[in-house]
């Protein structure tokens, strides 16, 4: 399966499953850096489909994704956000960073973060882009990986 037709059956296979919940939209679909980006629109559902902290939201990724890679497809990496759910959650993970971002530039004191998710890890390394001085490392293992921010 091409990019493009593994960009085109991820957009059909989550419109299906959509359906059975009731929720007969059009996702809009994007291929960016060998992903595949879904953006479905602000349902009655919204609540539903991301769950609890973006749990129903990452299985709807996974379920996908694992259904690419079993078709053998060429592109198999998903990222779904409903409703901007993900693109508000970095917003405000951004935003409640910086305060520690700035500490960090200004004391050179090095800090360890809480536990992230994957997801939430690769926002705070691009976010620490926009502070030359600054530099981020994950440490630790499964639920207990976390990144450290310290001065370059």
């Amino acid at each position: 399966m091409t990019q493009e037709e593994s960009a085109l059956f991820a957009k059909k296979y989550l419109e299906d499953l959509l359906s059975f919940f009731g929720a007969n939209i059009d996702i809009v679909t994007h291929v960016s850096d060998e992903v595949i980006e879904l953006k479905v629109p602000s349902t009655h559902l919204n609540a539903f489909l991301i769950g609890t902290r973006g749990d129903t939201l990452r299985r709807l990724q996974y379920l996908v994704s694992t259904t690419l890679k079993n078709k053998n497809a060429e592109l198999y990496r998903i990222n779904i956000d409903i409703a901007d759910y993900k693109a508000q959650r970095a917003d405000r993970l951004v935003k409640k960073l910086q305060e520690t971002f700035e500490k960090v530039k200004n004391t050179g004191e090095e800090l360890a973060l809480e536990p992230m998710n994957a997801a939430d890890r690769r926002v705070v390394h691009q976010a620490v882009s926009e502070y030359p001085e600054l530099t981020t490392r994950s440490e630790g293992e499964g639920r207990d990986r976390h990144i450290v921010v310290s001065k370059s």
